[in-house]
């Protein structure tokens, strides 16, 4: 009976994309498909895409969904080993640690579907799709984000976040024999309705995770590197930059290479390392799986 009931589903490739804290969305699109009986046979993912797409792969995103949920802005921080490098603040070693802890240590190759990550080999300008050996280490090499985490080799090959080249990596996908394919893009039209600017003000230590790095860094420099919050507006600059870029490389992927379905994440529903609002990014995906595919949505 079992055998019939998988018959009778949906079979698709999902395509995850990048987008930081926006990317657990990712875990409540994944949790509607599977209840509406769809089956994921195929999943190619860029930066928080295929870290979800891998947890998904491994049997483990329940696992991960309980401990994403738990996450505060504190414990954040102690996830992040600083690395006090010219290219990356952390090393991101301890998130890869405690996810192997919670998730153990795979094989692409034993996996139950096919499975991609996408990183980026800037020195080339290509594209680099691991789809064979550590799934942990192919993870590491897609979420090794610009300015946040340091670069990582594979094969000789300096890799980072995979969205710097293709933040909605469809073309993995093509040779899937399934039914469907969906895409998630996390770099969406802007949401209206909460607006997402910031008033400059100092910055209380303890207060963020960007004021536990500032307290970090200062003690360790004699000058006042970080001396006021227009410092950490340079970051938050940057950060939307490139959201705004990957934002426009998706639009004109989605363009050149259209999915059946693709499900859209506005890129200011929350911060890049906003980890701490799980609950709410994992009901937007949920909610927005749900309409997209128009299957009980009112």
């Amino acid at each position: 009976m079992k055998k019939q009931s998988n018959q009778n589903k949906k079979k698709v490739s999902l395509v995850l994309g990048s987008g930081g804290a926006r990317g657990l969305s990712h875990i409540g699109i994944i949790k509607w498909l599977v209840e509406n009986d769809y089956e994921i046979t195929s999943i190619s993912g860029s930066s928080i895409g295929a870290l979800v797409g891998g947890v998904y792969a491994a049997g483990k995103l329940n696992e991960f969904e309980r401990w994403v949920r738990e996450i505060d802005k504190i414990e954040i921080f102690s996830l992040l080993d600083i690395a006090w490098k010219s290219n990356g603040l952390v090393h991101g070693d301890k998130i890869i640690n405690t996810l192997r802890k919670l998730l153990g240590n795979q094989q692409i190759e034993d996996l139950p579907l096919n499975y991609t990550a996408v990183a980026s080999d800037i020195e080339n300008e290509k594209e680099v799709w691991i789809s064979s050996g550590c799934l942990f280490e192919a993870i590491r090499a897609s979420i090794s984000l610009p300015l946040i985490f340091t670069p990582t080799y594979r094969h000789g090959v300096l890799l980072i976040d995979g969205g710097v080249l293709n933040p909605v990596p469809i073309a993995p996908t093509f040779r899937d024999m399934t039914d469907l394919t969906i895409a998630v893009n996390l770099g969406g039209p802007m949401r209206q309705d909460k607006p997402k600017k910031k008033v400059l003000k100092p910055i209380i230590p303890n207060s963020s995770i960007h004021g536990k790095i500032k307290m970090f860094i200062n003690s360790f420099s004699k000058d006042d590197i970080i001396s006021t919050s227009q410092d950490w507006g340079v970051y938050d600059i940057a950060n939307q930059a490139f959201d705004a870029m990957q934002s426009t490389i998706a639009r004109q992927k989605l363009v050149a290479y259209p999915a059946d379905v693709v499900i859209e994440i506005a890129r200011n529903a929350c911060g890049t390392l906003e980890f701490h609002r799980a609950d709410e990014m994992i009901e937007l995906g949920y909610q927005r799986a749900k309409k997209a595919l128009r299957i009980g949505f009112k």
